[in-house]
């Protein structure tokens, strides 16, 4: 059986992809590096995480994008022996405007080397693209229109590209402007028995989330809606485990078997606040008589059948980081992984100082994703503070914005002390706590989320100390960092809880923290 989320904790917007008998999922990374996360499978059951595409600034700039910007909804394809990655890199989306340019990369290999992005066009996002049995290819993408009067989704775009010279050809076609429930985006195209079948995300990104289908005799159209509704949502039933079902791309066994990868989110508590972020599920589609494609009661399910297809178990992941690299798990904010402010070595981390939380060029944060609601983070720190502009510890993270903070700085008189932060909607609040340590003292961070609430806690070697708070953990969410002033959008949240490795040297000293080791435990799935 599949037991969904597949992909748990931020993964959203999945592209699925099968060349031969391997299939790759490929997720949304918004701000965080390497851009662009991939999973593989032989299975459908079995994932094992690959990591990020866009590893360097050659392939991919973070800098300043605004806290849900960077890449949105890339598109995975292959064709003359090469995979072919497209994206949009979000640079502005708030007040009216977007700035989206879209880039396409290839490799011979899905481990690289990927070549240097070319450019493609910034008329709109969710990139994909589709190559035809006469062999050439379109690109497919929303219309985003910025003209107040005008609807902003202003329909599923296509134009032709040209493998071989990575251009665009002639001019752009509006193939469909969606369904009643409108915001058309993440368009994939499919050909099957003599039809081109259009699959496209509706409803918005929230709880009125779906997936739709239209088909089409003609390449270039009309597009026929599918008349019986949505291909998947679960808008209509917020008892459903898996809410805000949509964003569907569709995949072909090696056996002859279809399945959707599409995302899904688990709320606290009906419709709640989603701190988990988006997650990638499957489901499997069969093709009625007359050539239209369901996925059964068109609701997301938690357990399904998997394919036929010999069993491929992926080895355990370790509980415990101690940084020989590194690996896939970690991620890193708006700059990549380079040795000027990140160093892994065998039992140590060492990660140089950076902006505030503010920041949004060289901040020096590394985490990873929450995948459970009740799970664990620990680590060990050795920290050498010498003033307040210099912290280092743990944080439970969702975007500038929205955080909690554990860490270690130094007092007006240069002691060390552990304190507490936090941040919700921009808003900072000081916790009363000041924990007296010794001077280059290791001391072991822990943070442990329990659903809706979150504790921090700390050993210097007489034992753990819990600390006197109880917090909220939902601010790490989706529903909580939306922000709209006067009426206008200022912030989206399109991302999922984080739990990492922060430092900050506001005073430009060169400051640096060592992290022992780094335990992450799922208390349940």
């Amino acid at each position: 059986m599949i037991h969904n989320p597949v992909l748990r904790g931020f993964e959203p917007d999945p592209a699925i992809l099968r060349v031969g008998d391997d299939h790759y999922l490929a997720t949304s990374t918004f701000e965080w590096y390497p851009g662009v996360r991939l999973h593989h499978s032989r299975d459908l059951v079995n994932w094992r995480p690959l990591g990020g595409v866009l590893d360097s600034r050659r392939l991919l700039d973070l800098t300043g994008v605004p806290d849900s910007g960077g890449i949105w909804a890339p598109g995975l394809s292959y064709a003359d022996g090469l995979f072919h990655l497209v994206f949009t890199v979000v640079d502005t989306y708030a007040e009216g405007w977007k700035d989206l340019p879209n880039y396409v990369t290839t490799a011979p290999s899905i481990e690289g080397p990927w070549s240097d992005p070319a450019p493609l066009h910034a008329r709109g996002f969710d990139v994909s693209l589709f190559h035809d049995e006469d062999g050439r290819s379109w690109l497919l993408n929303m219309r985003f229109d910025w003209r107040p009067a005008q609807e902003s989704f202003a329909g599923i775009e296509i134009q032709e590209y040209d493998r071989s010279s990575r251009k665009l050809l002639g001019e752009p076609r509006t193939i469909s402007l969606g369904t009643a429930a409108g915001v058309a985006e993440g368009p994939h195209l499919y050909r099957r028995e003599g039809w081109y079948y259009l699959v496209h995300a509706e409803g918005g990104t929230g709880y009125e989330h779906g997936a739709a289908v239209a088909r089409s005799r003609d390449l270039l159209g009309p597009y026929e809606p599918d008349p019986a509704g949505p291909l998947l949502t679960s808008r209509h039933d917020s008892s459903l485990e898996l809410q805000k079902a949509g964003h569907c791309s569709l995949v072909r066994t090696a056996t002859g078997e279809w399945y959707a990868a599409h995302l899904a989110a688990r709320p606290y508590g009906e419709r709640g606040r989603c701190v988990l972020g988006r997650e990638t599920a499957l489901q499997p589609l069969t093709w009625t008589e007359d050539g239209w494609p369901r996925i059964a009661g068109g609701v997301p399910a938690v357990t399904v059948p998997a394919p036929d297809l010999p069993p491929a178990p992926v080895p355990p992941r370790p509980t415990t980081d101690r940084f020989d690299s590194l690996g896939p798990d970690w991620s890193t904010l708006r700059r990549p992984a380079t040795p000027d402010w990140i160093q892994p070595a065998p039992g140590r981390l060492r990660v140089r100082g950076g902006q505030s939380p503010a920041g949004r060029r060289t901040p020096s944060l590394v985490a990873r994703r929450v995948t459970a609601r009740h799970c664990s983070f620990e680590t060990q720190l050795t920290f050498a503070a010498r003033t307040s502009d210099h912290l280092a510890g743990l944080t439970a993270y969702y975007n500038t914005r929205n955080w909690h903070y554990l860490y270690l700085t130094a007092d007006d008189e240069g002691a060390p002390v552990l304190t507490a932060l936090s941040c919700a909607a921009g808003h900072l609040v000081a916790h009363p706590v000041a924990v007296p340590l010794e001077q280059g003292q290791p001391i072991v961070l822990r943070a442990e989320l329990d659903g809706p609430s979150l504790r921090f806690s700390y050993d210097t070697g007489d034992g753990p100390h819990t600390l006197p708070l109880t917090l909220d953990a939902t601010i790490l969410s989706d529903e909580h960092a939306d922000e709209f002033h006067d009426g206008l959008l200022r912030g989206l949240g399109f991302t999922g809880a984080m739990l990492g490795l922060w430092v900050q040297d506001l005073d430009g000293t060169g400051v640096h923290a060592d992290f022992g080791y780094a335990t992450y435990e799922e208390l349940d799935s």
